[in-house]
């Protein structure tokens, strides 16, 4: 049953982003032109760090699939295409592993073919902490993701229904592996709360995987015979309003859900993420074009990022959090009912570059 739904969550997913491309908050952040501020490329890395980790590119695969024979041909796939372009990559949930040893490889072939790369297993927030090292081992995983998902949970017709102890589950797992953990959400948002509750229990990284990609409510409602729950389509936070929300958490951020392309990239880090992970885009383009297909993709986006960034003046994608960028749209209104001040935002290059001036000026 749990390789039959891993199949249809790939096929349900490739669909979604098969149709035309809809809005999403990405397109109420735009970044105010200053024609003058460019540097030269020589300059200007894609290297990000944050909770310990680092990465050589500001963008990752994120977490999909693996637990059939047809996905893990999937994972195979998707680890050439991370190797050759050197990005980290996300397994999907390893629970069918857990479940069933003779799944191992369909998430073990991730390591074999990308035997160098920054690999990232997931599990969800009812794993012990046995599982999880079992996990991580499977892999020789450089990071843990958690993933919290209840909405879809609810949907699910097969769903946990109980999440009281998800929270002491987190915070054991932290305690017990010897990697990094990544908490993240699968397409409905993290909240300030939650962020500072994971902050809390421990962990380093949390990824706010907001709502405008793949949509795992509407997925879960299609495998429904009544598709009863289709009213729940527009739940959750977008990942540019949890980025906002975000703010001064102190905990390090990654943005997916919803990145279409390298100017949402470019908008995640404004925002404050330290990197950018994208599934369903890259899924549709490795299972309609293959692996040739998704290696171009993703170089060209690494490509287009080194060369905006250029002209945004910003050397690292760290120093993009001093662009300045104005908030408008739906968004604005999020950010103003959380009491959220984004003007500042508009005029931050300002402040940014009087600093640097006085602490010149002082040498």
């Amino acid at each position: 049953m749990i390789a039959n739904r891993r199949d249809d969550h790939v096929r349900f997913a490739a669909e979604q982003h098969r149709r035309p491309g809809r809005y999403n908050q990405f397109d109420d952040v735009s970044f105010v032109h200053h024609a003058l501020a460019g540097i030269d490329r020589s300059g200007v890395s894609l290297a990000t760090r944050f909770g310990g980790i680092e990465w050589p590119v500001p963008l990752c695969i994120n977490a999909m699939t693996g637990g059939s024979a047809k996905t893990g041909l999937v994972n195979r796939d998707l680890a050439i295409a991370a190797r050759e372009t050197g990005v980290p990559i996300a397994t999907g949930s390893m629970s069918a592993y857990l479940a069933d040893e003779s799944a191992a490889d369909t998430f073990g072939v991730m390591r074999r073919e990308n035997p160098d790369g920054f690999i990232m297993a997931n599990l969800n927030a009812t794993a012990s902490v046995a599982q999880a090292r079992r996990a991580v081992d499977l892999l020789r995983a450089d990071a843990l993701q958690i993933h919290l998902n209840a909405i879809q949970e609810t949907v699910m017709p097969e769903g946990d229904r109980s999440f009281a102890d998800w929270g002491p589950r987190i915070e054991a797992i932290v305690d017990g592996v010897d990697v990094p953990v990544i908490v993240k959400e699968v397409g409905f948002g993290l909240s300030r709360e939650t962020l500072l509750r994971l902050q809390e229990m421990g962990v380093r990284v949390a990824d706010v995987s907001g709502n405008g990609g793949t949509n795992f409510a509407r997925i879960e409602n299609d495998r429904r015979e009544s598709a009863d729950y289709a009213y729940l389509d527009g739940w959750g936070q977008s990942t540019a309003a949890c980025l906002l929300d975000a703010q001064g958490t102190g905990i390090p951020v990654l943005a997916s859900g919803g990145v279409r392309n390298p100017l949402d990239v470019l908008r995640g880090l404004a925002l404050g993420a330290c990197a950018a992970g994208v599934s369903g885009l890259f899924l549709r383009t490795v299972l309609d074009g293959g692996v040739p297909a998704l290696i171009s993709l993703i170089s060209g986006w690494l490509d287009q990022l080194e060369s905006l960034m250029t002209a945004l003046g910003a050397r690292t994608p760290a120093d993009l959090t001093h662009c300045d960028v104005l908030v408008q749209g739906g968004l604005r209104a999020f950010c103003a009912e959380r009491g959220i001040e984004t003007r500042w935002l508009a005029t931050r290059s300002r402040s940014y570059s009087i600093i640097h001036e006085t602490i010149a000026g002082a040498r």
